[in-house]
């Protein structure tokens, strides 16, 4: 992985999207510490890890909610 402070991220910009398309990941790196602030991926590799695991009860459960289901963020995070 490519890591890159802000600066010459902008700088180079379709080079560096040119590269993610091919696969490649790219940090960006921000501050005079250079500290790592975000990680650029392809999106078919982003889209393939956004399912959740149950966990314990992997291949054991399964679960799945109706079409009607709804619920507030303030209901969910106050539960």
């Amino acid at each position: 992985m490519k890591t890159l402070p802000v600066g010459e991220f902008k700088t180079h910009l379709s080079e560096i999207l040119e590269n993610i398309k091919n696969g490649e990941e790219v940090a960006i790196s921000f501050g005079k510490k250079k500290k790592k602030i975000a990680v650029l991926v392809p999106y078919s590799k982003y889209a393939k890890n956004n399912k959740r695991k149950l966990g314990l009860l992997e291949k054991k459960a399964s679960f799945s909610f109706s079409d009607n289901f709804k619920i507030t963020d303030d209901d969910f995070l106050n539960s």
